[in-house]
């Protein structure tokens, strides 16, 4: 029987028609140029997907921040002394080439225009390792699993977040090097709202024996999004995402992938293809896959990004 049968799934199920109905007025707040500035490379997210997805999750969205500042106002009266507010915490998770970044920085301004909130978006990228430690630990090949990142520096990052410290400072990863970017950090001084953004955010530990009482990044979300599409999909869309960079970033002589970019057609699909394969997929079933029961909503895609089917978790 499918996770997901309505009768027995912890997630409701609602087709986009369903969903797109729960917008309850909320206007749009977007145009096509402005979209077009929040788009990844080779999304096609459109005006429809903001009205119809977005915009209904963009209210969701504001009404479990309004709950927890209501519960932030409880404790204060039971206490007896105002606290100083932390930020809520939203984590968006998903495979590479999903769009994770697209849904990211769309929800990043919708928040901030339907609900005048001050959004911060930080991605996990800046908590890799630098190349220079990948090399030495022979991970370069594993980049974006657990192993990968500098997990005590990000738990430390999220753990500051959620407890209401001011100004702190994020490591830069750039896609053109492929490297963290050394002096350049952003600066996160206790927004109304953050959303992190990566591949396994929403790891966890074994439940039991040796490392079962850690705590983890994912203890520390308010709320959290999976984005999910069939791995032939994932795929599909990297491999053209890939094609793309040849055209364009690859060209630039500062890229870590400029050898890519003499490549033919059929030799940069079949690079691609085994990139996917060998790193990019495995990662996806071995760590990125099984973390997508954990959220609390699941976007699922079709083809062309097109978003399909929204599943929100019962209480």
């Amino acid at each position: 029987m499918s996770p997901y049968h309505p009768r027995f799934s912890p997630f409701l199920s609602f087709s986009r028609a369903e969903w797109a109905r729960l917008r309850d007025g909320l206007p749009l707040l977007l145009a096509e140029a402005e979209l077009a500035r929040l788009r990844g490379l080779n999304d096609d997210a459109s005006l429809g997907d903001v009205a119809d997805i977005y915009l209904p999750l963009a209210r969701l969205l504001q009404l479990h921040i309004a709950a927890a500042q209501q519960l932030a106002q409880v404790i204060d009266t039971f206490v007896g002394t105002p606290m100083h507010r932390v930020p809520y915490v939203i984590a968006i998770a998903g495979s590479v080439a999903v769009g994770k970044s697209t849904t990211a920085r769309i929800l990043q301004e919708l928040l901030r225009r339907a609900a005048d909130l001050r959004v911060d978006l930080v991605t996990t990228d800046g908590f890799l390792l630098p190349n220079r430690e990948l090399e030495a630990r022979g991970l370069m090949q594993r980049k974006g699993f657990p192993e990968s990142y500098d997990r005590r520096a990000l738990l430390q990052f999220v753990a500051d977040v959620k407890s209401g410290r001011p100004a702190l400072q994020v490591p830069v990863y750039s896609h053109l090097t492929y490297d963290i970017v050394p002096d350049q950090q952003q600066l996160v001084d206790r927004p109304d709202v953050m959303i992190i953004e990566g591949l396994n955010v929403l790891q966890r530990g074994p439940e039991s024996g040796e490392g079962a009482s850690r705590v983890f990044v994912s203890d520390y979300f308010d709320f959290s999004i999976y984005v999910d599409a069939p791995i032939e999909q994932l795929e599909t869309w990297y491999v053209e995402r890939f094609l793309r960079l040849r055209e364009t970033a690859f060209r630039d002589e500062a890229s870590y992938f400029h050898r890519y970019a003499t490549l033919t057609t059929t030799e940069a699909i079949a690079t691609a293809q085994r990139i996917w394969r060998a790193i990019n997929e495995v990662n996806l079933r071995q760590n990125i896959l099984p973390t997508r029961g954990r959220a609390r909503l699941i976007l699922e895609k079709g083809a062309s990004h097109s978003l399909q089917r929204v599943r929100l978790r019962k209480l």
